[in-house]
């Protein structure tokens, strides 16, 4: 199968810039996609596509080709962050609290260009290719979902791909690695009991904030001394909260964060030791805790080494020089769902751009994308379903 990817994806940027500017205006977070999830159909039958819906409760899977093997799969996930947007975009987000701030929105936008694009060349198409649109990456697990409700099967997926804009590359170039490439990723939330009081007579109560605070102290030495420096891991707290009056001692504290391992392994270590350590300050400072881990443990999102090599060869003719090998990245990504089971590869687009603003991280109120570079993820995508098919 012959495909220009770059001209054909030149050629439907703006189609492209307008669906991404229309999701970015209405962002929903994870499981809540449901005016996204109604786009990406709308633009599905205007394309004359088969698709699925509803898969992992907001998802949409589509397909095009003969609906048999071999079979290729692309991933776009589709939720947003609870962030006020801080940019002044006519396209801002319309919801308070709620923003696109990782790039979702480019994400369904550039794999509908890739959609539309295989639409007009399917009977060149020896095989199948299915189109994940995937809810609830940002800690809802969604790409385990997908997984479980047979997005991978029937016919079964020999090879699935995904991208993510990268604020730190330049725009113009991609970036990723063989191996473990992303991080496991976990979450943690503490409560800490004591016994409230008043602030002026301290000795009357048992005060969770000075026990939280050796707690979050003591924390830290799980990464500094007890972990091989050699083995990146991470721990995060993220948020305290308790108390809200000047003269009151309060009786319990809540804070948790996040744990990240290059392996599962680290990361059932760290989570055994954290238990461990907030238990065991909180008895000696005469308080109780409780420890959870919610939701799912996302795994390693580790690359297949002949997908990343192949397509550091055949991309060469939308990127030319600009591939980059990176090193592994301590954020976590549920694409490691589909890679657990089925070979793939998820690759950084850059969008970095100094001129345009667009090198703030994601997870950020001042995120923005290089919208120039969403054309060349369309090319992207075609590429590798396309090469990937060619394998066989």
């Amino acid at each position: 199968m012959k495909i220009d990817f770059l001209s054909e994806a030149k050629n439907i940027e703006e189609w492209v810039v307008s669906i991404r500017r229309e999701i970015h205006k209405y962002p929903e977070t994870m499981y809540e996609e449901f005016k996204t999830s109604q786009l990406i159909r709308e633009k599905l039958d205007e394309l004359n596509v088969e698709y699925e819906h509803p898969i992992a409760e907001t998802g949409v899977l589509a397909q095009i080709g003969t609906g048999e093997e071999p079979c290729v799969a692309l991933r776009a996930d589709m939720d947003a962050l609870p962030i006020q947007e801080e940019n002044d975009l006519d396209f801002k987000s319309t919801i308070d609290g709620k923003m696109h701030a990782c790039g979702h929105d480019c994400h369904v936008a550039m794999l509908l260009g890739a959609v539309k694009i295989f639409k007009k060349h399917e009977e060149k198409i020896k095989g199948t290719i299915k189109f994940l649109f995937q809810p609830a990456e940002e800690g809802g697990a969604g790409g385990l979902k997908m997984r479980e409700e047979g997005a991978l099967d029937n016919p079964k997926v020999s090879k699935v791909f995904g991208l993510h804009v990268w604020p730190t590359l330049p725009t113009g170039s991609i970036g990723s690695r063989s191996g473990t490439f992303l991080a496991s990723a976990g979450f943690f939330e503490v409560e800490i009991r004591g016994k409230g009081g008043h602030a002026a007579m301290p000795h009357f109560s048992i005060d969770p904030i000075t026990t939280t605070s050796q707690i979050i102290s003591s924390l830290q030495s799980i990464i500094s001394r007890e972990t091989d420096p050699l083995e990146p891991a991470v721990l995060s707290v993220t948020y305290v909260n308790g108390g809200d009056a000047h003269n009151v001692i309060p009786e319990s504290i809540r804070f948790g964060g996040t744990i990240r391992s290059l392996t599962m392994d680290g990361q059932m270590r760290v989570q055994k030791r954290l238990k461990e350590v907030v238990e065991g300050v909180s008895i000696s400072n005469g308080c109780s805790a409780r420890v959870l881990f919610p939701g799912k443990v996302y795994p390693p999102t580790v690359n297949d080494p002949d997908c990343w090599k192949d397509i550091k060869s055949y991309s060469k003719n939308i990127f030319g020089k600009n591939i980059v090998e990176m090193d592994p990245v301590m954020g976590g990504e549920d694409f490691a769902y589909y890679t657990e089971v089925c070979p793939g590869c998820f690759i950084a687009l850059g969008i970095g751009n100094e001129e345009k603003g667009t090198t703030v991280s994601v997870h950020n109120p001042n995120f923005k994308a290089d919208e120039d570079a969403l054309h060349l993820g369309v090319a992207l995508h075609v590429m590798m379903a396309t090469e990937a098919l060619n394998e066989f």
